[in-house]
C-alpha cells in the first residue's frame, strides 16, 4: 500500500487526500497505522457530486450520505475503514487530525488553511488504513510568506478576528442585502486567500454550504 494507491482510489470520486499522519497508541484507533484526510478535488468535485443519486433523491443530508457511501467503499477496497466528521456525538477530532498532517494550519483568522486549497479546505472524511505508509515531507505554511494577509481585513463585519468567530454577527450580516455576496459566492474571507483563488472551487458549491450553514438560523 502506498499514498499513491490511495490517491488513485479517490480520484474517480472527485476526491483527494489532504495529507496524512501516522497513528500512535494514544489515538485508540485499533488496527490503524495511518489516517488519510479526504476532501473535494478541485476543479470538478461539484459536477461529480451533483450527478450522484444522493443529490437528486430529495432526502435529507445528501452530502453526508454520499460521503458515507463512497468513502466506506473506498476504505473497504483499501483494506481499511472510513471515519467521518459527522454522525456523533462523539465526534472524531478532525480539526486536530488535519493539523497533524503538516499540510494544514490555523490561519491568521483562526480558520484552517491548507497548502493546496487555502481557506477553502474541507473534509468529507478520513481513511483509517492498517499500514504505516511512507509519507512525504510536509510543505511550509503558506501564511508565513503571505505578505498582505488579506484574510485579516476581508470580513465586512469583522466577524473573524483570529481569536474568536462572532457567529451571531455573521448570521445577522447574511440576513441583509449586503450579505448576499457572501451567501451566494461564499465567505469573503475564504475567497480572498491567494491559495483559495487558485483552487477552482465553484461558486455554486460555496453557496450550497453557506445555505446549509445559514438556513437553521433563519427558522
Amino acid at each position: 500500500m502506498s499514498l499513491s494507491a490511495v490517491k488513485t482510489a479517490l480520484a474517480p470520486h472527485g476526491l483527494r487526500d489532504f495529507g496524512a499522519f501516522l497513528t500512535t497508541p494514544e489515538d485508540k484507533l485499533a488496527d490503524s497505522g495511518t489516517i488519510v484526510m479526504v476532501g473535494p478535488a478541485e476543479p470538478g468535485f461539484w459536477a461529480h457530486y451533483t450527478a450522484s443519486p444522493e443529490y437528486k433523491d430529495g432526502a435529507p443530508d445528501p452530502m453526508n450520505r454520499w460521503s458515507t457511501r463512497v468513502l466506506t467503499k473506498v476504505a473497504k477496497d483499501l483494506g481499511g475503514r472510513a471515519l467521518f466528521p459527522f454522525g456523533g456525538p462523539p465526534y472524531q477530532p478532525f480539526i486536530a487530525w488535519a493539523q497533524r498532517t503538516g499540510h494544514t494550519w490555523q490561519s491568521p483568522v483562526g480558520l484552517l488553511v491548507n497548502a493546496d486549497a487555502g481557506l477553502m479546505v474541507s473534509y468529507r472524511g478520513a481513511l483509517a488504513l492498517p499500514e504505516r505508509l511512507d509519507l512525504p515531507a510536509p510543505p511550509p505554511c503558506p501564511c508565513e510568506t503571505c505578505e498582505r494577509k488579506p484574510c485579516l481585513s476581508a470580513c465586512p463585519v469583522d466577524a473573524l478576528n483570529g481569536g474568536a468567530y462572532d457567529i451571531p454577527t455573521c448570521h445577522a450580516y447574511l440576513d441583509t442585502s449586503e450579505g448576499a455576496d457572501c451567501l451566494d459566492q461564499g465567505c469573503a474571507v475564504r475567497r480572498v486567500c491567494p491559495i483559495s483563488q487558485r483552487y477552482g472551487r465553484v461558486a455554486a458549491q460555496s453557496a450550497y454550504h453557506m445555505q446549509q450553514f445559514h438556513a437553521p438560523h433563519q427558522r
